[in-house]
Order: C-alpha cells, then structure tokens, then sequence
C-alpha cells in the first residue's frame, strides 16, 4: 500500500480523536480489505473517492472502529458476515461523526448534501426500529439547514 494511503488513514484517526472519538487501531491492510470488500447490496465504494474526502475518511474509520469495538473482524468479508445490526449501528455513529466533522470545518454545503441521503435512511425498511429513533435523534440535533427542518 501506498505512503499516500497510509499517510490519509493516520489523518482520519487524528481527526477523529480531535472530534472526541475513540478510535481503536485500524491498519492500512483492514482499512483498504474493509473498503474493497464484499457487501450485503453489492454496491462498490470506489477507494480513491473516499480517500480524497476527509469527511468520508473520517466516515469509514469510524465505522471500522465501531465493529472492531464489537469485536468484529475487519476483512473484505465483514459487510457480509456482519450482524445487519451491528453495521446498521456503526453506520450511525460514523455519519454523527462525519457531520459533525462537517459543521466543525463549517461547511454546510456537504452537510446538507449528506442529509439528503437521510431521506432515503427513513424509508429503508431493513433499518432497525430501534436504531431509526437513533437516526431521528441525530437528525433533531443539527442546525436548522434550509430545506431540511421537515425531516425533524
């Protein structure tokens, strides 16, 4: 893997921990599989996209992390073999994160075109219930952005 890899990973993970997360250790190995890998609706991250948005950087490490928390074994297999809940879960805490990335570097543009995908989040029927109250309470906790107050 490349230094440039490396170098956008071990950015992510600060800008992690100065938003006040903790980030368990991802290596560059389980950072690209993970990313690369198989997933449930088969949709393809396109790697290079992501390492050139710090939000999504930020995005994905959480989300790693949130699993590793869990327990869970970081490979191209993970989205997969991965409890729907669990990735549901760490999907969640990785946009709250992403967001408030966002609004930290006041950029309200990415905010509101992020939030955009929170209307398709509402109506998905695999989101557990449980977690869709979480997603309303990420949701209640923005700033008003033109165009979105109906989601609250």
């Amino acid at each position: 893997m490349s230094d440039n890899f490396s170098l956008k990973l071990k950015e992510a993970v600060e800008i992690t921990r100065s938003l006040g997360y903790e980030c368990e250790d991802i290596s560059p190995r389980e950072f690209y599989d993970y990313m690369t890998g198989e997933t449930v609706s088969g949709d393809r991250i396109i790697l290079e996209g992501v390492l050139r948005n710090e939000f999504l950087m930020v995005h994905e490490v959480v989300e790693i992390s949130e699993l590793k928390k869990k327990g869970i074994s970081i490979d191209s297999m993970t989205t997969v073999n991965c409890h729907l809940e669990d990735t549901y879960e760490a999907y969640l805490i990785a946009f709250e994160y992403e967001i408030k990335h966002a609004l930290k570097k006041a950029d309200l543009a990415y905010v509101k075109l992020r939030l955009a995908d929170v209307r398709e989040w509402l109506d998905d029927e695999n989101l557990p219930k449980k977690l869709m109250l979480k997603l309303k309470s990420i949701i209640e906790k923005l700033p008003k952005i033109n165009g979105f107050e109906n989601l609250r």
